[in-house]
């Protein structure tokens, strides 16, 4: 099997029983602000335009290139379609010609002749990219490929089934505005992309053991950011907080963790995999022009950003301005959702405020209203953007923010309290078919298939946070479940989590006898409405307010301990005020 890397996702996969492109990504996408690291622009795209196979992971612009895959791509292709509960993915593709498909069953190979075979693995909760993300297994027989790109799958055994793997490729960087685009203290900031940052390297490096793949290579990121409002945000001096690691760094950090397989591409290298080993060549022989972008990266970004600034320049003075009623559109678009949005309101529970600098929209989820914003009220998110963006959005009617105006990273934002999925699930879910699917699945999302018990109670296995297996990483007291991984807590009786607002957890007391005590879901399916035994006006629910003081408590002392021993290290007058 040979694979030619096109940079960023992008695969070019040739076997015997013919070619595959996978998530090529060629051209700027989320207004400008996200390009291919290092460039690929060397890459000839007519050797890449009449593939057999056409495999795109999800409708994430730096993998649905709309524009290659209209230009370039021939429409006679056959498009491996990965199998998501609504077929949005499928519509994108028709509306661009494609006619030819494979309508793959979720992690089940499909036999494509000639020796080749394909399995996708999908993943389709609302959190999962645009309503879905994938990877793409590749089998001729002799040669085995995982291309996970930036996928997360959740189910390692079902995975591990359909190994072993002798090629993996996978995302190890980050692809989110989180935490740079927070108004927080630099020393928060500094804090949250520490935290970041590690988190991502260990969740590629857990992904690389459980696949374990003779051959690791590091792709799918990071993007390179070339405007000048975000040039500071790409990784220059391998700076620990940054949450944009390169190639580099994750190869050095896979060593240091004892792995051997991982092996650099950039965009043209050509990797030959075979069951007796692995050759890589590369598209330049000097060690020194390979390297440059990652050691000499603010000079080579610096080059590249002359280059594309025109265009960005372009991009920009395009963008409408004062050509759309915000207010009014925004009113006719999202008040109809939001009637309809029982459990994604309930969820949000508070407004969420669109500021455009001369004009600021609230979005009502507790009144499901949208109407101008006094600049006084209080909110639970608050988002500043561009004009341009919010009009481009209305004037296109894109149904989905945040692969658009929210990963574009020309924002500011800040919340009260901790983060909350319903608030950008909303934004990718900006239609009736969307927005009832999301519902849907949290409707369904509360009985789990794998439970324990103790202390009780039968109560699912995998904490609804990160998913760690709570039989070996839970505590219980008084009633209240406590995950030490991160240390998320969660009342039994109800289910509810203490932690954050927008989760749950499946529980039941136990009878004497070991049956299941039933008690109604906090959600009734039939309606797709939440009901809540609380103010309508705030978050306060009497039953389960003590319960949630004593875990608050005992958070704020570790809080305090924390605060008074950095106090003490500093030992200086002068800065004990600043800290404290």
């Amino acid at each position: 099997m040979r694979i030619r890397f096109l940079g960023h996702a992008g695969l070019w996969i040739e076997t015997r029983g013919g070619t595959i492109l996978c998530d090529p990504f060629f051209n700027p996408a989320y207004f400008h602000s996200w390009f291919p690291f290092p460039s690929n622009e060397g890459i000839d795209l007519e050797g890449i335009s009449k593939p057999d196979y056409l495999y795109l992971s999800h409708l994430h612009a730096d993998h649905f290139d709309r524009k290659l895959l209209a230009e370039v791509v021939d429409k006679d292709t056959t498009v491996i379609l990965p199998d998501y509960p609504i077929d949005l993915m499928e519509k994108a593709y028709r509306g661009l010609g494609f006619e030819r498909f494979v309508k793959t069953r979720n992690g089940v190979p499909a036999d494509l002749g000639h020796g080749l075979s394909v399995a996708v693995v999908a993943m389709v909760a609302p959190t999962d990219g645009p309503l879905g993300d994938s990877g793409l297994i590749v089998d001729d027989g002799e040669v085995r490929l995982f291309d996970q790109n930036d996928s997360r799958p959740i189910d390692l055994d079902a995975l591990a089934a359909l190994g072993p793997f002798d090629a993996h490729f996978l995302q190890f960087s980050g692809a989110i505005w989180y935490p740079f685009v927070y108004q927080y203290p630099p020393q928060m900031l500094e804090a949250l992309g520490r935290k970041k940052r590690e988190n991502e390297l260990a969740r590629a490096l857990r992904y690389v053991n459980e696949v374990g793949a003779r051959w690791i290579f590091p792709s799918a990121g990071p993007p390179c950011f070339l405007d000048g409002g975000l040039f500071e945000f790409n990784d220059f001096d391998r700076n620990p907080a940054n949450t944009f690691p390169d190639q580099s760094v994750f190869l050095e950090y896979l060593q240091d963790n004892e792995v051997t397989g991982g092996r650099l591409v950039v965009p043209g290298t050509t990797v030959t995999v075979s069951a007796h080993g692995c050759e890589v060549e590369h598209p330049t022989p000097s060690e020194a022009e390979l390297y440059r972008p990652f050691r000499e990266k603010r000079a080579y970004l610096e080059e590249y950003k002359a280059r594309r600034q025109p265009e960005i320049d372009a991009a920009k003075a395009s963008w409408p301005r004062h050509q759309v009623d915000v207010l009014g559109e925004l009113k006719a678009w999202f008040e109809p959702l939001m009637e309809k949005a029982d459990i994604t309101c309930a969820g949000i529970g508070s407004t969420v405020i669109l500021d455009l600098g001369d004009e600021a929209v609230a979005i009502d989820f507790m009144r499901r209203v949208v109407e101008p914003w006094d600049r006084e009220s209080e909110w639970g998110y608050y988002f500043k953007f561009d004009r341009g963006i919010v009009e481009s959005c209305i004037q296109q009617h894109l149904e989905d923010w945040i692969n658009s105006a929210f990963l574009s990273c020309r924002f500011e934002a800040n919340r009260v309290g901790a983060f909350n999925e319903y608030v950008y699930n909303f934004f990718k879910c900006l239609s009736m078919e969307r927005l009832q699917y999301a519902e849907g699945y949290y409707a369904e999302k509360a009985p789990i298939t794998q439970f324990w018990e103790s202390d009780g109670f039968r109560i699912q296995r995998r904490c609804p946070h990160l998913k760690s297996d709570l039989s070996k990483f839970a505590t219980i007291e008084d009633g209240v479940l406590t995950c030490s991984l991160h240390g998320w807590q969660f009342d039994l009786e109800t289910g509810q989590c203490l932690t954050s607002d927008d989760h749950w957890i499946y529980s039941r007391r136990l009878a004497p006898d070991g049956s299941v005590i039933d008690r109604p879901d906090p959600v009734v399916a039939e309606h797709g409405a939440t009901i809540r035994d609380e103010c309508g006006a705030c978050r306060y629910v009497p039953e389960r307010f003590a319960k949630r003081r004593k875990g608050l408590a005992a958070a704020a002392e570790k809080v305090v301990e924390a605060v008074e021993s950095v106090v003490e290290k500093v030992g200086d007058t002068e800065h004990d005020g600043s800290l404290a």
